[in-house]
């Protein structure tokens, strides 16, 4: 059996830009990705604090302190929008034990 463990999360980022007709997906700057282990081309979930819209999507990489909403996801959020974005992993339960999650907030960027 496996476990859907949180392992990494980016918390309270704000949007900085939409793109409606983009071919959908969420892009992270590379500094946030870096710091978090979220991978470019990985599935995440996607919380908008302002609006209670949760969706997932695929990474893409972008610049520094970028966050943008892609394609269908520009409809779900607003530029300045606050997002928690979170990544998984499917581990053993002996292996959760161990999973400490990293959590990325907009201060540790600067």
């Amino acid at each position: 059996m496996y476990l859907k463990v949180l392992r990494a999360k980016l918390h309270r980022v704000k949007v900085t830009g939409k793109e409606l007709y983009y071919q959908g997906s969420i892009t992270i700057g590379r500094k946030r990705l870096e710091k978090s282990g979220i991978m470019p081309g990985e599935f995440v979930l996607v919380v908008n604090m302002n609006n209670g819209a949760r969706f997932e999507t695929y990474v893409i990489e972008g610049e520094d302190k970028e966050i943008v909403l892609n394609g269908a996801a520009a409809r779900l959020g607003e530029v300045g929008d606050e997002l928690i974005i979170m990544a998984y992993a499917y581990v053993t339960p002996e292996e959760a034990k161990n999973i400490k999650p990293i959590v990325i907030r907009p201060e540790d960027i600067e």
